[in-house]
């Protein structure tokens, strides 16, 4: 008789399974590299350096990671609530545009520590307005989340060319981006701090938006696992129809959700506008809406969970730059490559190794997934 279907314990479904595979990401791009000549043990060396082997690589694999935090927690609620918002990428852009107008407006006439605040909200608005038509669609009309999202992600890319070449380049500048903000808009950097924890990391792009996310975590943990809310989230996303018949309301639901999902993403703006360049420019997003997705599913949708996908991903980003300069045979695009096999493990092949570890699970240790062991005699 086959071992019946059990549930894992979470220490194993949030942990063990998510480490199988990246395991295996790993061991098929280390195939990769062999392939092309070049030493996957080196490889990986060069990339724990190049991530975490000064300051300097700390410093930016903490920056990258602090963008992946928040899309990956944009997704993560979508997830929740049953939905999949695509659109991280417009979202964080567009909210760029609010965060840029805080700093332009009043980076000669505040402080920074009012300036901040201040932009933290304009781009969590920015960002959630950017989605208000979608979850609408979604809401009122039964538009796909996906599709529309995706569609307002090409949207935005127009508009921000737009906006950068026609509103915001300064007279006689040639590049597309704003003029450098004044002090007020300078958010501190985190050199000092790990300067203190004897970490010297000169010139990186590590501020303050790192705590920011680390808060955004905890107040999504908060919100989708102690407040009537995010009850209302999970139980539309696990049954709409059991929440239809609980009296939750769906259409209300699914517009507050997208617009929570979207503003997470719109935060991710803080970090390279007023953390890292000090101006808005074009494609300052760089990707990281649709890294969020990788981030969200390696981190089984658990704040704790996206925190450490986001590290590993900012691992990636940083280490494979130092790969890549210290490898020829490696380009930037194998280290999209290898990128792309995590996500591809993480994500589209998430449930491969379930049935065997839940097997094993329910053969070893029948309590530990809810399973009742048979008592000594019993056929």
């Amino acid at each position: 008789m086959s071992t019946p279907y059990a549930k894992l314990p979470l220490w194993a479904d949030y942990g063990l399974i998510p480490l199988i595979n990246l395991a295996v990401a790993f061991l098929v791009a280390g195939l990769v590299v062999l392939l092309v000549g070049e030493s996957p043990i080196e490889a990986v060396q060069l990339m724990l350096k190049g991530a975490f082997g000064s300051g300097r690589g700390i410093g930016y694999t903490l920056y990258y990671a602090t963008n992946f935090i928040f899309t990956g927690l944009a997704v993560a609620v979508a997830f929740h609530g049953g939905l999949f918002n695509i659109g991280g990428e417009g979202q964080a852009s567009v909210a760029g545009v609010g965060v840029a107008i805080v700093c332009l407006t009043f980076d000669s006439i505040l402080p920074w520590w009012i300036t901040y605040p201040l932009a933290i909200v304009a781009a969590a608005i920015f960002g959630a307005a950017w989605v208000l038509i979608p979850a609408w669609l979604q809401a009122y009309r039964g538009s796909h989340i996906v599709i529309t999202t995706i569609m307002f992600n090409f949207i935005a890319a127009s508009l921000m060319v737009y906006l950068l070449v026609n509103v915001f380049k300064a007279p006689g500048q040639m590049a597309p981006e704003s003029r450098p903000f004044l002090e007020g808009a300078n958010i501190p950097s985190l050199e000092p701090l790990l300067g203190a924890l004897g970490i010297s990391a000169r010139r990186t792009p590590l501020n303050i938006t790192f705590f920011l996310a680390l808060l955004a975590s905890f107040g999504v943990w908060l919100l989708i696992w102690r407040t009537k809310l995010g009850y209302e989230i999970r139980t539309m996303g696990f049954s709409p129809k059991a929440a239809l018949y609980a009296g939750i309301g769906e259409k209300r639901t699914i517009i507050i959700t997208l617009l929570i999902s979207a503003a997470l993403a719109g935060l991710m703006s803080l970090n390279p506008i007023m953390g890292a360049q000090d101006r808005i420019q074009l494609n300052f997003v760089g990707g990281a809406g649709f890294v969020g997705i990788a981030v969200a599913l390696m981190g089984r949708s658990h704040p704790i969970g996206i925190i450490f996908a986001a590290v590993l991903f900012g691992m990636l980003y940083q280490g494979g730059a130092e790969i890549a300069f210290e490898m020829p045979n490696i380009t930037r695009e194998m280290i999209v490559v290898i990128m792309g096999l995590v996500i591809f493990f993480a994500g589209a092949l998430e449930h491969m190794f379930r049935p065997f570890v839940q097997t094993v699970f329910a053969s070893l240790r029948p309590r530990s997934v809810g399973l009742d062991a048979k008592p000594a005699g019993e056929a």
